[in-house]
């Protein structure tokens, strides 16, 4: 099942949920690289990796973590890019 982008007017929402490492990250990675600089993007997932790997994954991107929260075993992340990443 491919995760849903939803583009409420701001931010963007990934839903995860459900997914295993290393989807979450690679799937985050892939919408960062779609979005302009300064759009925001919210994250959900269950994976609980990704409380790891979803922040060094923002630091890579050349984005930024303005938050992230834990409830009812979901992981919410929000983050906004404010670079282009250096794609490799």
């Amino acid at each position: 099942m491919e995760p849903i982008l939803e583009p409420c007017r701001d931010p963007v929402t990934l839903d995860l949920a459900g997914l295993k490492c290393p989807l979450p990250v690679l799937r985050t990675r892939k919408a960062l690289r779609g979005l302009a600089p300064g759009t925001a993007l919210v994250v959900v997932c269950t994976d609980p990796l990704a409380a790891i790997d979803i922040p060094n994954l923002v630091r890579e991107e050349g984005a930024r973590l303005d938050g992230m929260e834990r409830e009812h075993g979901l992981l919410r992340f929000r983050i906004t890019t404010i670079a282009m990443p250096p794609h490799s």
